[in-house]
């Protein structure tokens, strides 16, 4: 039993760190519509109508740059938070220790992801053109749809695809922010040089 949870918390931390709305709204879904175990706490009405709402707004707002980032900013507190208490609530019956656990896993995740996705956008942001935004925010959220979803089908395989995405995604960022370094220094350089 508690080995099952592992992967489901880890997977629910990660698209929490993304997108937690969608996560929240996904599961409550999956709960009304299957036998799946998922808390009565997010199959409820409210719950629903919220996360579809809060889904709805960083739909939008993510895809705008620089809003983008305001956004991940405001969510720094709220993602995290959400990756410790969806865990919290997935391990159900687990013991109170083994509850802490799986809550510092599911926050813990979300925040490296939340990071990787907050990094990775700052740098997106820099490139002149609308279009990769847009392509890297719906990138997310299709994998954020997939993860969480697949999670319930094959929890295991589901915990596998969110650590490569998120080692991706460090990558990623760590890469992104080295090349704007460089670029800088180069242009920097060229400035000293043109000077008299």
């Amino acid at each position: 039993m508690i080995a099952d949870l592992i992967p489901l918390v880890f997977t629910a931390g990660w698209a929490s760190g993304i997108n937690p709305y969608l996560v929240v709204l996904l599961t409550g879904v999956v709960g009304r519509l299957t036998d799946a175990g998922v808390p009565d706490a997010l199959t409820r009405n409210d719950v629903l109508i919220a996360a579809a709402i809060l889904t709805a707004i960083d739909f939008v707002v993510d895809k705008t740059a620089y809003l983008d980032s305001t956004w991940d900013v405001v969510n720094t507190a709220i993602r995290p938070v959400a990756g410790a208490a969806i865990a919290l609530m997935i391990s159900g019956d687990a013991t109170t220790l083994e509850q802490a656990v799986f809550a510092s896993v599911g926050g813990t995740t979300a925040l490296a992801s939340h990071l990787t996705k907050a990094g990775t956008r700052a740098a997106v942001n820099t490139s002149p053109e609308p279009v990769s935004n847009i392509v890297v925010s719906l990138l997310e959220d299709v994998a954020v749809f997939v993860v969480t979803l697949l999670a319930f089908v094959a929890p295991w395989v589901a915990a596998f695809i969110a650590l490569v995405l998120l080692i991706c995604g460090l990558v990623v960022v760590v890469l992104f922010w080295q090349a704007i370094a460089r670029y800088r220094r180069s242009r920097q350089r060229r400035r000293s040089s043109e000077e008299p």
